[in-house]
């Protein structure tokens, strides 16, 4: 039997290689708009429920990780975490007592941050911009909000005690 304290560090690591995966999936090109931003989605979990379980070097480290994964510009995604990061920080405290729903729009809010700093930089790689489509994630990944939020919530519980 591992140590609570363990149990919720192989939770977080679960928690991210779940969602790097989800990432990278297959999908159909009708559907790649509409992908949802899993990793981002799993790091605002942690930071808002407990802030202490991911530094900004980890986030960091996931970003430049997911860039490679995705093969676009290196530092693309690892910027969108640490600045969507230290909003989170800058709120949990509050945004942790919204409603389901509420903290929902939130998502949509940071998810949308993060996204236009990834069209940023890849305007900046030579990349055609994409329009107002760059947001349809951040819609998406305001939608899973409750899912990830109770799947996550439920394993925190279960193992962690």
């Amino acid at each position: 039997m591992l140590s609570p304290q363990l149990n919720l560090y192989f939770i977080v690591a679960l928690s991210f290689l779940v969602a790097l995966v989800l990432s990278v999936y297959p999908l159909p090109m009708d559907m790649r708009w509409w992908r949802p931003e899993f990793v981002l989605v799993v790091a605002i979990y942690w930071i808002f429920f407990m802030p202490l379980t991911v530094s900004f070097t980890l986030l960091c480290a996931l970003g430049l990780f997911q860039d490679l994964l995705e093969g676009v510009p290196f530092g693309q995604h690892s910027l969108g975490l640490v600045i969507v990061a230290y909003i989170c920080i800058l709120s949990y405290q509050r945004v942790r007592n919204f409603s389901i729903w509420r903290q929902s729009g939130w998502i949509f809010v940071l998810v949308g941050i993060a996204q236009l700093t990834d069209n940023w930089v890849q305007g900046m790689a030579g990349r055609p911009l994409s329009g107002v489509q760059f947001l349809y994630p951040a819609l998406t990944s305001a939608l899973l909000w409750p899912a990830c939020y109770w799947w996550l919530n439920g394993m925190t519980h279960r193992y962690h005690h």
